[in-house]
Formats: C-alpha cells, structure tokens, sequence
C-alpha cells in the first residue's frame, strides 16, 4: 500500500547517550512489512495515507540491537494524557538531582498520574517541577525528547483541567502532544537505563505497570494474560493514544500509536492483538507432547 514513504525518517541523529543506537538509526526492512501488512489487513490504509493514524513499533528484545517500523513516526499530534509520561520523567530528573523527594506522598501521586491518568495529580506534579523547568528538560541535549529536527515529539504546555495553555509547543501550536517516535524513545531510554539511574529507573517503570484503565492495548491483549505491559494511554474528544512496552514470553517491545478519529480506540484495541501475535510468535509443541 505504499506506506513506507510515509515510515520515520532514517536520518542521522546520535542521541550520544550510553553509545546505544538511535531508533532513527534502526529501521528493519522486515518489521516494517510486517506493520504495513497488519495496517493493510485491518483497513486502516486510508487513515495513515491521510496521517490521521501514526504508529511506531520497536523490538528491544535485543536492546544493543533495536528493530523499528513506524508509519507517520515523526507526525506530532494533539495527544491527550499519554504525554504524562514527560511530567514523570520531568519528576524523576528532579528527584535525582535532590530537587524534589521521592516520599510516599509523591510516589502515590506519580502512580495516581500513570496508572489512574489522575488529572489533578498530573496538574500537582507539573506544578512541582516547574512548567518551564519541564521543558527546559524535554528539550535539553540529555533528552531531546522535544526536538524541531525531528518535528517535535512529547510536550506539556498546559495543565490537565479546565486552566488554558501557558505554552503551547512552537512547531505545532499544541498543549499536549507527541510523535509516536519520540513518545517510543522515552521507553527506549527508560529500558536503556539512559533517563535516570538504576534505583529510580526501577522505580518509573513499576509505576507504569499494573494498568488501571482496562482500554485501548491493555483491551486488546487481554486475551494474553502472561503478557505484562508498562504503559500510558490518552483519550480527549477524537484524539486516542496509547504507549507502552509488553514483555512476554522471552520477547519485548514498544509499541506507541496515536489517532486522530471518533474510532480511534477502537482501532488501537484492534491493530495491538494482531501486532502481539508476530512480535511474540507462539511456540509450537514438539513432536509427541
């Protein structure tokens, strides 16, 4: 169907953290046919050709050795509260650097944040970093995770309530937004250990486990109990979202797609079974089991 056109871009672009590669620098010719074909399978051609759909899919089994695929990887939408993740990390960095402490009372609102999607803890904990102190950090070399050379990725500009945007990100005019690229970095890093140290890494990776909201990825792989997913959704009006990493079975990946329609959580419940079924192949039983 033509959609590798419309794949990330393979550009260079050294992240210099950790001498791990880029997942720019991982595009897998194979894992790409594979999305398009799922994408195609599912009917939702029209909906990437008219980028109301962005899908990016990373196989970190080997995580020296990245696979990506991606389709409309570096188109940057409005994204509701997936980018709740930024105020996390943005939490974590300040934790780390004996800015903020990391007492039961943040611990269970950062949790509240991710797993509930709790606007008022989100609110509270932006609120504790530091609006433009969480930016300065999503666009510092250390992270780039908002970057204009790649069109942009996570961004906060407004507090999750009824208050309007105090900044809205300069390449797009959005108050919540992200690329699915950017938003799959943010659990490459993670995993890679390139975000915050060991205990604190441990620490944001947990509160993404145990899901509370029983939609989008964590709907459509329900029927694979043994799988585990850290991950972080968002749902406003027709814009959906989901993220996350699912391990099972030997095999991990990051999975992030974002969509633009009224149908759009549907389409995330549907395209993240068949996506499972080849990124974690089901073992056939030896001969006289």
């Amino acid at each position: 169907m033509g959609l590798l056109a419309l794949a990330a871009s393979t550009l260079s672009y050294a992240d210099g953290l950790g001498g791990f590669p880029t997942l720019w620098e991982s595009h897998d010719p194979g894992l790409q046919q594979q999305l398009e074909k799922t994408l195609t399978d599912l009917g939702l051609d029209d909906a990437v050709r008219s980028k109301q759909l962005s899908v990016t899919l990373v196989d970190i089994t080997d995580l020296e050795e990245p696979r990506e695929a991606s389709v409309n990887g570096d188109e940057m939408l409005y994204a509701a509260s997936l980018p709740k993740i930024a105020i996390l990390l943005g939490a974590f960095v300040e934790i780390e650097q004996g800015h903020m402490a990391l007492d039961n009372d943040t611990r269970s609102s950062l949790t509240r944040m991710i797993r509930k999607s709790s606007n008022a803890d989100a609110t509270r904990m932006l609120n504790e970093v530091g609006k433009d102190r969480l930016l300065e950090i999503l666009q510092s070399n250390s992270y780039r995770l908002y970057d204009p050379q790649v069109n942009g990725g996570l961004w906060v500009g407004k507090e999750y309530g009824k208050s309007g945007a105090y900044q809205r990100d300069p390449l797009h005019n959005l108050s919540h937004g992200a690329t699915s690229m950017q938003a799959a970095r943010f659990y490459y890093l993670l995993e890679t250990g390139q975000l915050v140290e060991p205990g604190l890494t441990r620490e944001m990776k947990a509160m993404l486990g145990n899901p509370g909201i029983k939609h989008k990825f964590v709907k459509g792989l329900a029927d694979y109990p043994d799988a585990r997913i850290f991950r972080k959704s968002g749902s406003w009006s027709r814009w959906h979202a989901d993220s996350a990493i699912v391990e099972a079975d030997g095999h991990r990946y990051i999975i992030v797609a974002l969509a633009e329609n009224k149908n759009g959580g549907l389409w995330l419940s549907r395209l993240i079974k068949p996506i499972h079924e080849f990124m974690v192949p089901r073992k056939l039983a030896k001969a006289g089991d």
